[in-house]
């Protein structure tokens, strides 16, 4: 895809809906649930996820283009949310139109999601001939020569990729806002973030959008915006879904790859379909049967609870309540909770190490886009968050970013320690509520954006450095009406351990038909 060709498909996209008079225009508003619901296409897509998208094209009782089209015209209807970044929305029509007239016997033998729509994170992800941005000017025209590894298992898997979702900068916050897209918003109050780094993935799930979308997680980009967005998402253990070939660890194994959701059973389908090593690999958990974990309701779980921020910068009475709602719903489903500390863990240092590493990141990937455009990247095509990062991360040395890796491996072991006495660990998603657009954007000086990021990642981050799964689950939703979730973390490898938990959880406390009110 050429630069002017995405340029002008985005351009094109965001006149049919991008604002909120657009939507309206066409007989859609998101203040208007019954006007939305009649007119678009099946009326009954929202309610489906994609495991029951898959078996109706299957049955062929809809046709690929026509669950491609539900999720299109919700993707311009509902826009005002701004998830889509880079639109791939001909190249997937396309796409669907080859598989439309295949009978019943070609149908069954094609893969398990053939035809099911889906949609990248704009971010450290590549598709053949199409942009990439990571959310930044630098790289608003940089297009992939190659498929990534997970790409190709995806397409192998069937999916039909329709666009790229929004990213903040480098995916280097917990809201996805960035000079290049805009601000992406919240579909259940559209004055707060969708959080980040995977908003748009969030954002697009919540409003119907899609019933599930690639996510990424470094820090917490994964469970962070599923959270504040009332969706479940799964952060996998280091090196289960491959993140190649071009590089087989993201900051050095801070980041992994997976899918953001609204059913249980979507991501135990996508993570079954895409986990397992690659050519390269040479540290990984072993797989498991995630589908068969759906089933597999567990029983007498030693649970310990976490309620303390580690930066001891307090915690939103939303979060502490929808915790100990956790809590005791795990102890009504037979399983023993225990309050925990955890005053071995090098909490500080680990996350002294985390900046160190997510900026050696940062100036890795700017300095490569630098030798392909043969010139040095300019400071107004980077944010002031990041171009100070980026500064900063030119002085450090190898002993530092040494150093950073050996303490996430001691607070990968005090943790192993923990989980020899605990199923799981329970603790809140966040420390606050989804952030109001603007209090932690990239685009603002550093000290205004340390003081509120601080409340995004002090629970999620520290299963980033140890390698550890976690998963956020939606089971609280504040008196304003905003979700907050829930965090569970597992040994390492114990991803079928979380989806069983999940399924459980799922079963005992619904969340599929909570829906935002103006999108219901």
């Amino acid at each position: 895809m050429s630069t002017s060709a995405a340029e002008q498909g985005r351009r094109d996209f965001l006149k049919t809906g991008a604002v909120l008079g657009g939507a309206a225009a066409a007989g859609v508003s998101l203040t208007s649930p019954a006007a939305a619901a009649s007119a678009l296409p099946l009326p009954e897509y929202e309610r489906w996820d994609a495991t029951e998208i898959a078996r109706l094209i299957r049955r062929g009782d809809v046709k690929p283009s026509e669950m491609l089209e539900a999720a299109l015209a919700r993707a311009e209807a509902y826009a005002v949310i701004n998830a889509v970044a880079v639109p791939h929305f001909e190249r997937a029509r396309e796409h669907a139109r080859t598989l439309d007239g295949a009978g019943q016997a070609e149908r069954t033998a094609r893969p398990p999601l053939s035809g099911v729509p889906f949609a990248l994170k704009d971010l450290g992800v590549a598709l053949e001939g199409t942009i990439t941005t990571n959310g930044c000017v630098f790289f608003k025209d940089a297009v992939a020569d190659h498929d990534s590894t997970l790409v190709q298992r995806y397409q192998a898997a069937g999916l039909n990729i329709f666009a790229k979702l929004t990213s903040p900068e480098f995916g280097q916050t917990a809201t996805t806002e960035s000079r290049l897209f805009g601000a992406t918003r919240n579909p259940w109050n559209l004055a707060h973030s969708s959080g980040g780094s995977s908003g748009g993935a969030s954002a697009a799930i919540a409003a119907g959008v899609l019933p599930v979308a690639h996510a990424s997680d470094g820090g917490g980009s994964i469970r962070i915006p599923a959270s504040h967005c009332g969706l479940f998402g799964l952060k996998p253990s280091r090196g289960l879904i491959p993140m190649g070939p071009r590089a087989i660890e993201g900051w050095m194994g801070l980041s992994v790859n997976n899918v953001i959701s609204r059913s249980v059973r979507d991501t135990a389908l996508l993570t079954q379909l895409s986990q397992g090593p690659e050519a390269g690999s040479r540290v990984s958990p072993p797989t498991a049967d995630l589908l068969a974990a759906l089933a597999q309701a567990p029983r007498g779980l030693r649970i310990g609870l976490l309620e303390t921020n580690l930066f001891g910068t307090g915690l939103h009475a939303e979060c502490l309540e929808a915790v100990r709602k956790a809590a005791t719903l795990c102890t009504g489903l037979g399983h023993h909770v225990e309050p925990i500390t955890l005053s071995e863990l090098p909490f500080m240092e680990m996350f002294g190490g985390l900046g160190i590493m997510t900026g050696t990141g940062l100036l890795v990937s700017v300095q490569a886009r630098e030798k392909q455009l043969g010139r040095a990247v300019r400071e107004d095509e980077i944010e002031p968050v990041n171009w100070r990062n980026l500064q900063k991360a030119k002085t450090y040395t190898a002993a530092q970013l040494y150093g950073a890796r050996a303490v996430f491996d001691q607070g990968g072991r005090v943790f192993d320690q923990l989980f020899g006495r605990y199923d799981f660990i329970l603790s809140p998603t966040t420390a606050g509520l989804p952030p109001k657009l603007g209090e932690i954007s990239l685009d603002q000086p550093y000290d205004d954006f340390a003081r509120n990021a601080v409340l995004a990642s002090p629970f999620t981050a520290m299963f980033n450095m140890s390698g550890h799964p976690a998963m956020s689950v939606p089971l609280h939703w504040s008196a304003e009406g905003l979700p907050v979730g829930v965090q569970f973390a597992a040994p390492f490898g114990g991803e079928a351990r979380l989806i069983a938990l999940a399924a459980q959880l799922e079963q005992a406390a619904p969340w599929a038909d909570r829906r935002p009110p103006a999108l219901a």
